[in-house]
């Protein structure tokens, strides 16, 4: 069985936080961006997938402290709004 690429990893897991209370939590977040920086660099299809997660998240309402680092990530990584 051939490895997922981590961007498709990442989408599988932003799953249960949309259909567990709808909303990402801090924890939520830092394993998905862990998802992407297990080989230290964020590459094109893991910042889409990424930003794509973040502006959902966004738009469903997101906790002061959850903003503040996705806002972090979104500068660190170049992942667009």
């Amino acid at each position: 069985m051939s490895k997922l690429p981590s961007h498709h990893e990442i989408a599988i897991a932003s799953i249960p936080v949309f259909s567990d209370d709808g909303r990402l939590d801090l924890a939520e977040l830092e394993k998905l961006l862990a998802l992407a920086l297990r080989d230290a660099v964020v590459d094109e299809d893991e910042k889409r997938v990424l930003g794509n997660i973040l502006t959902r998240a966004e738009r469903d309402g997101v906790d002061p402290d959850v903003q503040a680092r996705i806002d972090q990530v979104r500068r660190q990584h170049g992942l667009s709004a």
